[in-house]
């Protein structure tokens, strides 16, 4: 499906988007990122888009020489990874209560959760790469820069962060599971997008949402910034590789048959910023709930933890920056969702699938997404479907 809806305002980029679900909230936050004066030619809105703080989660902002550090957010590096195994259907037990277990077990989870031990050498490139940040900028410094960054690589996190064991359409079984940059991420977006702040009120910079704050690519607290978000998708990608060798490790220990990866990890962010090219020149790209999606770059699209999810091939499409949606993409918000559902409604929504179903998960009900095939059917012209994944395990944090 081709582009929904296109928005021009005077004096300012169009958007473009591509779904008509979209609330007149989500729709100004769009037209406050495109009168940006560094906006390169449109902004874009991908079909899962809904309301952020600040900018919206969905949207693909390219910008000359500039970066929002609000819309890479707080859990920078945020993002998917997937690989499937030699399993297949038949050879997982009929009760999957223990496997899911025995993965709660070994992977940390929740806001707070960590190893007992660090999970890297203190003395390596990720240890010291913070701590040439932290010189320069102490206040990031404290309890994670101390150490318990490195206690919790390799863990899950919170909220809509998940672990999945799926099945495809030959009945293959994947593992599949979300998670960024955990604690420190969100103490280095925190700093930065204060300091940004106070840069935008040093410069008496006014802009339609104070979220909205950048750094300019002349200035030395860009190159800071720059270097820090780095860092941190990094780490991102890192955690990720931890968890699915530690997911493949626990079902080894779990009593399957013995089983290969037979294909190479996908590892995708969806909440980053890099320097691409589009229409000729060299931008910054920032995506918020959105992943690349160059010509044939693979990627990973998940549903709630009731509805199915895929394995996608990019299309190269140019006028979405190479980009596609991230997921669903949220309905309703946590306290909506918790006020609307019961435990009876989750229960329900998850049937057939080994997951914990506590008052605790309301706020992550399927009904609180958008249906996940309207969301692929309104991007058919940015990914090919490769594989789809129904979840017969769910770990949440």
């Amino acid at each position: 499906m081709p582009i929904s809806q296109v928005i021009k305002c005077t004096d300012s980029a169009p958007v473009k988007i591509w779904t008509d679900d979209i609330d007149q909230k989500s729709i100004q936050q769009l037209t406050n990122v495109a009168s940006l004066p560094f906006i390169h030619k449109h902004v874009a809105a991908m079909p899962d888009v809904h309301l952020g703080y600040g900018v919206t989660i969905g949207a693909v902002i390219p910008t000359r020489g500039a970066i929002i550090p609000s819309a890479v957010g707080v859990d920078i590096g945020c993002g998917m990874n997937a690989v499937r195994l030699s399993l297949t259907a038949d050879e997982l037990p009929d009760n999957l209560h223990t496997v899911r277990t025995n993965i709660e077990k070994a992977i940390p989870l929740g806001a707070g959760g960590a190893h007992q031990k660090p999970q890297i050498d203190m003395s390596g490139r990720i240890a010291g790469g913070l701590a040439t940040i932290v010189a320069k900028h102490p206040l990031i410094g404290g309890k994670q820069a101390n150490g318990r960054y490195a206690r919790q690589l390799g863990t899950l996190g919170s909220g809509n962060h998940f672990i999945e064991i799926c099945l495809d359409e030959s009945n293959q079984v994947w593992i599949m599971l979300h998670s960024g940059s955990r604690g420190i991420g969100n103490i280095i977006g925190t700093y930065f997008i204060n300091l940004a702040k106070k840069d935008m009120e040093r410069m008496f910079i006014s802009l339609p949402d104070k979220d909205l704050a950048y750094f300019v690519k002349e200035s030395e607290i860009f190159i800071d910034y720059w270097q820090a978000v780095k860092w941190a998708q990094n780490y991102a990608l890192y955690n990720r590789h931890l968890m699915i060798a530690s997911v493949i490790s626990t079902l080894h220990q779990s009593g399957l048959p013995e089983f290969t990866i037979t294909t190479e990890a996908i590892n995708c962010h969806h909440n980053y910023v890099d320097l691409e090219t589009h229409y000729g020149a060299n931008v910054y790209v920032t995506r918020k709930g959105a992943i690349g999606a160059r010509k044939g770059q693979l990627g990973i699209i998940p549903g709630s933890m009731g509805d199915k999810s895929y394995i996608v091939e990019g299309t190269g499409n140019k006028e979405s920056f190479c980009s596609c949606s991230h997921g669903a993409g949220r309905r309703m918000s946590r306290t909506v969702a918790k006020a609307t559902f019961t435990v009876a409604d989750l229960e329900a929504q998850t049937k057939g699938i080994e997951c914990s179903k506590d008052a605790d998960k309301i706020d992550e009900i399927p009904s609180a997404y958008k249906p996940i095939d309207e969301v692929m059917a309104n991007q058919s012209d940015l990914v090919k479907v490769l594989h789809t994944l129904h979840q017969v395990v769910n770990v949440k944090g």
